[in-house]
């Protein structure tokens, strides 16, 4: 009885030794960010499922436009990618730069950067501090958790000012 008591407790401590939780809700049809208010939405059709507080670019008015300019993309974009090692605890990829992007950052001789996520804040981050990025949009390692459980491969993200 003994054996079966721990080997149970070893199975459950290993289930919640997990970064992120089983989500078995309603498909996240669209991420919606609104830079003006720092929130972000994860939405199933037109039904808000969660909000979060988020911080920017550490020059978050505009839209990026090349390399190391601090500020978050604006528009239509793509989740494409996730990152579970993440430096900055976990991470989903946006699909910045488009062509568009490349475009604008090509008349000014210059490259639109890249590399743009979600993603939670590493230890230096971890209180806080509104706008701290590089363009990327970061909320607690606990909602990071939460969103990256939600949020799959080619959902829609709408970023606006």
């Amino acid at each position: 009885m003994f054996r079966i008591l721990c080997l149970l407790a070893l199975m459950l401590g290993l289930t919640a030794c997990g970064k992120f939780p089983t989500y078995t809700g309603p498909e996240v049809t669209r991420v919606v960010v609104q830079k003006e208010t720092r929130k972000m939405y994860l939405l199933h059709h037109n039904a808000i499922l969660k909000s979060y507080d988020i911080g920017l670019g550490f020059a978050p008015d505009g839209h990026k436009q090349v390399e190391g300019d601090g500020r978050t993309p604006e528009g239509e974009y793509l989740i494409d990618r996730r990152n579970p090692n993440s430096s900055y605890y976990l991470s989903i990829g946006i699909d910045y730069p488009r062509l568009r992007d490349i475009e604008i950052a090509s008349s000014m001789g210059k490259s639109p950067g890249g590399d743009i996520f979600i993603h939670g804040r590493p230890w230096a981050n971890r209180k806080g501090g509104q706008d701290w990025t590089w363009g990327c949009i970061a909320v607690t390692n606990r909602e990071m958790r939460e969103i990256y459980s939600m949020v799959r491969n080619g959902t829609p993200i709408t970023i606006n000012p």
